[in-house]
């Protein structure tokens, strides 16, 4: 019966890996007090635009059919008015499980070196209160990276694991943290934070999983900071094999920009992509499979 499952589960995935996966830009408005748009998350029917402004922030948004609506709800990622996140690059979100934000730090005014924090968050607090006062907690260098850090949640052998990737142009990887671990320790190099790793291609800005498809999406420039790429990659080969099992690569040419973020809306037909951009930052998006 085991080995049936198992034939069954491959033959089911390889019908899937044979199909087209499309995406074109329906349309595309500007929204402004975001700063450099930075992601999108999507939570509870709710869409979550996060951005550098003046300080690190996250903005709410009710769906009115496929336009977003400001909801007038705001949290600036702050304590005691000190900027901390300020340049917000992922939010792993699942359920009751810990909450958790990237953040790169710029070191030197070149912009060649670079660390990579990720912060445990009372999520409910943090948006109760508006602030970060009394809502971090738990401060995380990730020294495990190459570079930069975008944290998403992934399931593998029916456990979740906080996934992450690189931004750079050689060594890229995505790695799985343990929540729990991760959490609590100080740096993500100690032991039993890092579960798996497999390597991947440049550029990535965000991650996405589609949990449905056991597909995670590898959201991507085609070259440094420029230009659209979508990555669907198989998280089940990858981690096996140790480097990423290419599903479709999506390459949206009719934009030159810094794509940032990218969510499906709850329709695996509808997605909402955001740029860096100051004009046209989020674009709502058609996807055929």
């Amino acid at each position: 019966m085991k080995l049936i499952s198992i034939l069954l589960f491959t033959g089911l995935t390889s019908l899937f890996f044979s199909s087209d996966v499309s995406m074109s830009i329906r349309h595309s408005v500007t929204i402004d007090s975001l700063g450099a748009c930075q992601g999108v998350s999507i939570q509870k029917g709710k869409a979550l635009l996060y951005g550098d402004r003046e300080v690190g922030m996250i903005r709410q948004f009710s769906f009115d059919k496929d336009t977003l609506v400001y909801d007038h709800k705001e949290c600036k990622l702050t304590v005691d008015g000190k900027d901390v996140i300020n340049h917000p690059t992922g939010v792993a979100y699942h359920g009751d499980m810990p909450v958790f934000m990237g953040n790169s730090i710029r070191l030197n005014k070149e912009g060649t070196s670079w660390k990579a924090m990720i912060y445990c968050i009372n999520w409910k607090g943090l948006w109760k209160t508006g602030t970060l006062d009394g809502n971090l907690l738990n401060t995380i260098e990730d020294d495990a990276c190459i570079q930069g850090t975008r944290p998403e949640y992934v399931k593998y052998n029916n456990k979740w694991y906080v996934a992450t990737a690189d931004y750079g142009d050689h060594g890229n990887e995505v790695r799985l943290y343990d929540p729990e671990r991760l959490s609590h320790c100080a740096k993500t190099s100690e032991p039993g934070v890092l579960y798996k790793k497999f390597t991947c291609t440049p550029w990535v800005q965000n991650l996405y999983w589609l949990a449905d498809k056991g597909i995670i999406v590898l959201i991507q420039n085609q070259i440094e900071g420029r230009k659209w790429r979508f990555t669907y990659v198989d998280l089940e080969k990858s981690i096996q094999t140790g480097q990423q099992q290419v599903i479709k690569v999506v390459n949206v040419d009719e934009r030159n920009d810094e794509l940032e973020g990218f969510a499906f809306t709850g329709d695996n037909g509808k997605g909402i992509a955001v740029t860096s951009s100051k004009k046209n930052n989020v674009n709502y998006m058609d996807i055929s499979w």
